[in-house]
């Protein structure tokens, strides 16, 4: 065996293991989505799931910040393949994906690639769960019918996952939204809000309101969500994000509740080191060392 060498294609501290029937139930394993086909902005999310992993080896094994050592057992499994230019057979392809680690009662915790992959967890999990919350972190609903006529879009995709009948849908970090998706959440009962201000100034009323959630959690976090100062190099920056600091509160909440799935997504950064790809990994490395 060679000595201090990494695999920067695997996620930092994650668990080698080729005999699935070893595998520890109850864990997390790590797959990646490098497809981008409908972006609309800034394209290169399909190099997410590499500069993340990348990103994840300049951390040292014990988070200080929460005085814990990440002994979790979690795996990382690589990418799917994916079928560019199709988000539909994509999606179908992740669902597929995730049901087989269902099957083996690994939760699945995807890096992308665009926001539409969420579409193909979801319709795994949506079947499994039929009381699923979708805590969902983005600058942007995400709640249109359809995007310049397409129905399965990184635009579109928590409208096709509202339809998938979930409990709730919570959205936190909002400050963009078009009037359409607006009147959509008004008339809609199982839709929270949480906007950007909100963030800002009542961050205890949040972690409070996600302490309250009693049935299983599914995390959707999209890395707009953060000010463009913090988070650069993704599909439609937007102005006056949140900090980080906000992401761990929130991370720290959720980590007692029952999360049974999670995405970080649009990563569009393609070189190592960038920074939002490093935040990025900050979140799943933080996230698996509270549990």
């Amino acid at each position: 065996m060679l000595l201090n060498t990494y695999e920067p294609w695997k996620f930092a501290f994650s668990q080698e293991e080729t005999d699935f029937n070893n595998l520890k139930e109850g864990a997390w394993g790590i797959i990646g989505v490098p497809f981008d086909s409908t972006t609309s902005y800034h394209p290169g999310s399909r190099f997410g799931p590499i500069v993340v992993r990348e990103a994840s080896y300049g951390f040292e094994k014990y988070n200080t910040i929460f005085n814990t050592q990440l002994d979790n057992i979690f795996y990382d499994f690589g990418d799917v393949n994916v079928v560019f230019g199709n988000c539909k057979k994509t999606c179908d392809i992740i669902e597929d994906t995730v049901n087989e680690l269902s099957d083996l009662k690994i939760k699945p915790l995807t890096i992308g690639g665009e926001h539409s992959l969420t579409i193909g967890v979801l319709n795994s999990l949506t079947k499994k769960y039929d009381d699923l919350t979708v805590v969902h972190l983005d600058a942007h609903r995400d709640l249109a019918d359809t995007f310049i006529g397409e129905l399965y879009s990184h635009a579109s995709v928590m409208k096709r996952v509202h339809e998938m009948g979930v409990k709730e849908l919570v959205q936190i970090g909002i400050r963009s939204a078009s009037k359409e998706e607006e009147d959509f959440v008004k008339n809609q009962s199982n839709i929270t809000t949480f906007k950007n201000n909100d963030v800002f100034h009542h961050l205890d009323n949040i972690e409070y309101y996600l302490s309250i959630i009693d049935t299983p959690i599914y995390l959707s976090i999209d890395m707009d969500v953060f000010d463009p100062s913090i988070a650069p190099t993704v599909g439609n920056p937007t102005p006056n994000g949140i900090a980080y600091g906000h992401i761990e509160a929130m991370l720290q909440t959720l980590s007692l509740k029952n999360v049974v799935g999670m995405d970080v997504v649009e990563t569009a950064g393609d070189r190592l080191g960038d920074i939002t790809a490093v935040s990025a990994s900050k979140i799943i490395y933080d996230f698996l060392s509270l549990l």
